[in-house]
């Protein structure tokens, strides 16, 4: 393990979460790493239920602060952490047993500053299936990267002294949403090197029906917008997300304009383009159908209708997202203080 002379530390972030904590910090206390290898570090943001009570039946170190949300939180646990090296992972994952190992060995390399790991999950449900298959797909394009700029704290490593040269995680972010993905792609901007570990893994309940999963795409969507003004370039490009989900996106949201200046106009001449859009959404669909033929067939017939919902939810989060976010951006430019309390609104209405 790297820096094995030090104690690793491992943040877990956690609201409400009285359902699944136990399985995350049994999962975490039994590991191949020697139990003083490493700490536990349980940060409880507000919560109303149980939780504290639960955690603290384990050998974790509990800290608490008013309902922050998970940036505040990751931020309070890694300033009070002792590792050099510092693990996130969420209180709903059950990480493997040799987790810990796996992700800090890629630090062996120096010039590492960062690593990303993978979900699994045990469902059967189709939605959730669909899902894994939807990780997976951007997971074989990481593989393919020596370096990237995308990594989510369900199974993320960093070094400490990296975390306290930026600042940590912007606590704009009122809730779990895309905040470690705009903390990845400052530290690519900084120049920080960061990989990938598809041998780092922990377990998920991914969304089971399609109306949970529609809201949490169009979440990430609506979040994504407030990355996206600070880091306007990764609408483009960036390592994890395929290029066809932003081509569904445009396609998806060219079809809803088309059908409605019919339908309000009348203009049958435009229904050429409607058709045109949607052969070229089917068209974008192909590689991930033909990889689902492979992993698992049986998912063939919900593909198509699924990677619509989500084109759709992503979309028109980002668009709600532009609407919301922009003015506080706009405010934000000519004064340095951001207007928190306008977000941490909206957050509670989503």
């Amino acid at each position: 393990m790297a820096e094995t002379s030090e104690v690793v530390s491992v943040v877990v972030p956690v609201y409400n979460g009285a359902r699944y904590i136990s399985s995350c910090l049994e999962a975490l206390t039994y590991q191949t790493v020697p139990p003083d290898g490493y700490e536990i570090i349980v940060v409880d943001d507000g919560s109303t239920d149980d939780t504290p009570d639960i955690a603290r039946r384990y050998p974790v170190r509990c800290l608490t602060q008013p309902h922050l949300g998970a940036a505040a939180a990751r931020n309070l646990g890694w300033r009070a952490a002792r590792g050099s090296l510092i693990l996130f992972t969420d209180a709903d994952c059950r990480p493997a047993p040799d987790w810990i190992e796996t992700m800090c060995a890629p630090f062996e390399d120096t010039r590492v500053s960062g690593v990303k790991g993978v979900y699994r999950t045990h469902q059967r449900a189709l939605v959730a299936r669909f899902v894994q298959l939807e990780y997976e797909e951007k997971y074989q394009r990481l593989a393919k990267q020596p370096t990237i700029d995308f990594v989510d704290t369900y199974s993320a490593a960093y070094r400490k002294s990296v975390l306290q040269a930026v600042g940590g995680f912007d606590t704009r972010f009122p809730n779990a949403s895309v905040e470690d993905q705009e903390l990845s792609f400052r530290l690519a901007k900084a120049g920080y090197r960061m990989v990938f570990q598809p041998l780092a893994i922990v377990y998920h309940e991914h969304a089971s029906n399609v109306l949970t999963y529609a809201r949490r795409k169009f979440r990430i969507g609506f979040w994504k917008a407030l990355v996206h003004t600070r880091h306007p370039d990764k609408l483009v490009r960036d390592s994890h997300t395929p290029q066809s989900l932003k081509l569904q996106m445009i396609l998806v949201t060219g079809v809803v304009i088309t059908l409605g200046l019919v339908l309000a106009t009348g203009w049958s001449s435009v229904v050429w383009l409607g058709i045109v859009e949607c052969a070229l959404l089917l068209a974008s669909m192909l590689p991930f159908a033909r990889r689902v033929a492979s992993r698992d067939r049986s998912l063939l017939p919900i593909v198509p209708a699924l990677l619509i919902v989500r084109a759709a939810a992503l979309a028109g989060g980002l668009m709600c997202g532009i609407i919301a976010h922009l003015p506080t951006y706009l405010l934000r430019r000519r004064s340095a203080a951001p207007a928190e309390s306008e977000l941490r609104s909206i957050s509670r209405r989503l």
